[in-house]
């Protein structure tokens, strides 16, 4: 997911809500191997293996039950990996989905094209790679529909962008001014989509006619305020895990017709970017952006990064 400026730590606890600043909750983080990696993105696959995008474009793997996520799909001129923003595994087709892009900041690659690029989820091989047609673009996150399109978030140009089975080039599937800064993007249970954007701090839907185009977005009202909405993931039905990185939080949240119920279930990350949901967790990727942007953290150290595991109170 993009990242953002961290500029202050917002602690808004809900309701079971703990502190990862203070103590561990659920089981022991996972240490993601390396320094500077900035993590912005995370996925998991159906049998608990976690994947970590990186700002250095280095993709990492936290097998089950392993404490370590160690470096998997590491950037070459041939694999076309720049900055790693989104990662998404499809277990059905044995793939992980990346959004890469490039990122002027220090530890990201400077230049390149944006682009889709799958991987096979057990060898680690490109399988496909699919450029989107803007230098302006920012390939951010990806969703997949039942009928295999995946969905792109495009935070660059402030769209999202379609892609079909087999496909050599995306469609503009939609581009709307409440698009600005688009973030997350994921499908409920019932096949609706939904987007956050992380620079209006909202939740929207959007609206699909009967033929699958694009019927315009609903701004959605949230419980409580969002403090820059990043990773999103559901977890079953109309609930979605959701990382807002400003306020160092990650939520459970619920849609119920055009409002969203905001349970807050960790606060206390350091610009947490992606989040996943397995088996009763969520995991959260905390990216400690605020190190390349704020005046009293830049240059500092950021020390160990860590994926930390959140139970939720339901299954």
């Amino acid at each position: 997911m993009r990242a953002t400026a961290l500029l202050a730590t917002v602690v808004l606890p809900g309701a079971a809500a703990v502190s990862l600043a203070a103590s561990a909750a659920g089981a022991a983080p996972i240490r993601i191997a390396g320094a500077g990696i900035y993590p912005e993105s995370l996925t998991s696959s159906v049998d608990g293996t976690l994947y970590v995008g990186s700002l250095g474009g280095t993709i990492y793997r936290a097998l089950p039950h392993r404490a370590t996520a160690e470096p998997w799909i590491r950037r070459t001129a041939q694999n076309g990996l720049l900055s790693v923003f989104g990662v998404l595994a499809d277990d059905r087709h044995r793939s992980l989905w990346v959004c890469t892009s490039p990122a002027r900041l220090p530890g990201g690659v400077p230049s390149g094209t944006p682009a889709v690029l799958v991987f096979d989820l057990r060898s680690g091989a490109r399988t496909r790679y699919v450029p989107l047609p803007s230098t302006r673009s920012i390939c951010d996150d990806i969703a997949l529909a039942s009928d295999g399109a995946a969905y792109v978030a495009d935070i660059g140009t402030g769209a999202i962008w379609r892609l079909v089975p087999r496909a050599k080039a995306p469609t503009l599937f939609a581009h709307d001014a409440a698009l600005a800064g688009i973030d997350g993007i994921a499908f409920a249970a019932d096949g609706r989509l939904y987007v956050d954007s992380i620079t209006h701090n909202r939740i929207l839907r959007v609206e699909r006619r009967a033929d699958g185009t694009f019927a315009g977005l609903t701004a959605l009202s949230t419980s409580a305020p969002l403090a820059g909405p990043d990773g999103l993931r559901p977890i079953d039905g109309n609930r979605f895990a959701l990382a807002e990185g400003r306020a160092g939080r990650i939520d459970e949240i619920t849609v119920t017709g055009n409002s969203v119920t905001v349970r807050v279930l960790a606060y206390g990350l350091q610009s947490p970017a992606g989040v996943t949901y397995h088996r009763g967790t969520v995991y959260a990727a905390d990216g400690k952006i605020g190190y390349l942007f704020d005046p009293r953290l830049r240059g500092r150290d950021p020390g160990t990064f860590y994926v930390h595991a959140i139970p939720t109170a339901q299954p």
